[in-house]
C-alpha cells in the first residue's frame, strides 16, 4: 500500500479531526482536501461520488472508498504500520467501541452544538445563545462526563496506558466544549477526566490538527 491516501473535509470538523489524529498517531502521510458542507448549495457534485449524504469525511485509498469517521480511523488502524490504537484483548476493545458509541450518540450533539455553538460561537457572531436548549443540555454533558469518567480506565489514557480510537474521538469534541464558560467546572469534578485532557489537548498530533478557521 504505497498510494498515499486522500481524506476529504474541512479542518474545522469534529469528524475530520478524529480521522486526521488517527492518521497522525499512525506516522501516514496523507492529503486533506477540502470540502466545505457549509458552503452555499453544499458540496461540489463530484463529491457525492465519494459520500452520498454529502458530510464529511470522506476517505479513499489505494482504491477503497469510504465514508464514516469509524470506518476510516479503523481501517487507518488495521491498514498501516505503526503504534496500535484499538486495545487487543476483546474486553477492552468492547469498552472502547462503546465509549465511541456513546460520544457519537450523547455527547457530540451536545457538547458541541448545544454547548460551545450556544454558547461560544453564536455570541461571537453577535447572536443570542438559546438558552433554552443550553438549559437542556447541561445535565446531558454532565451524564456524559460522569459516564465516561466511569467507563475511563487506571492510567493516562481513556483505555488506560495505551492511547486508542476512543481517545481520539473523545479529543475534538472536547476541543470546543472546553472552550464554554461552564465547562472547567463540570470538569473539575472529574479529576481523572481533567488530567486526562491535560495530557490530550497538548499531544503533538491534537496540536497540530487545531483548525485554522
Amino acid at each position: 500500500m504505497n498510494h498515499r491516501p486522500t481524506l476529504y473535509g474541512a479542518d474545522y470538523s469534529v469528524y475530520v479531526r478524529i480521522a486526521r489524529l488517527a492518521l497522525l498517531e499512525k506516522h501516514v502521510d496523507h492529503e486533506l482536501v477540502p470540502v466545505d458542507i457549509f458552503a452555499a448549495g453544499g458540496p461540489a457534485e463530484w463529491y457525492r461520488a465519494l459520500h452520498p449524504f454529502s458530510r464529511i469525511p470522506a476517505f479513499e485509498h489505494d482504491g477503497l472508498k469510504l465514508f464514516e469517521t469509524t470506518a476510516i480511523a479503523r481501517y487507518v488502524d488495521e491498514a498501516f504500520e505503526g503504534p496500535a490504537l484499538q486495545p487487543g484483548q476483546p474486553r477492552e476493545r468492547a469498552v472502547m467501541n462503546q465509549i465511541v458509541g456513546m460520544l457519537d450518540a450523547y455527547a457530540y450533539r451536545t457538547l458541541v452544538w448545544d454547548i460551545y455553538v450556544e454558547t461560544v460561537s453564536k455570541p461571537r457572531e453577535g447572536n443570542a445563545a438559546d438558552e433554552t436548549v443550553v438549559s437542556a443540555a447541561l445535565p446531558r454533558a454532565e451524564t456524559c462526563l460522569a459516564t465516561l469518567a466511569g467507563l475511563k480506565l487506571p492510567g493516562p489514557w481513556l483505555l488506560g496506558g495505551q492511547l486508542t480510537l476512543a481517545d481520539l474521538h473523545a479529543a475534538p469534541m472536547f476541543g470546543y466544549f472546553m472552550q464554554a464558560e461552564m465547562s472547567a467546572a463540570m470538569l473539575a469534578k472529574h479529576p481523572a477526566l481533567s488530567d486526562w485532557w491535560q495530557s490530550m489537548q497538548a499531544r503533538a498530533s491534537f496540536l497540530a490538527t487545531r483548525s485554522t478557521g
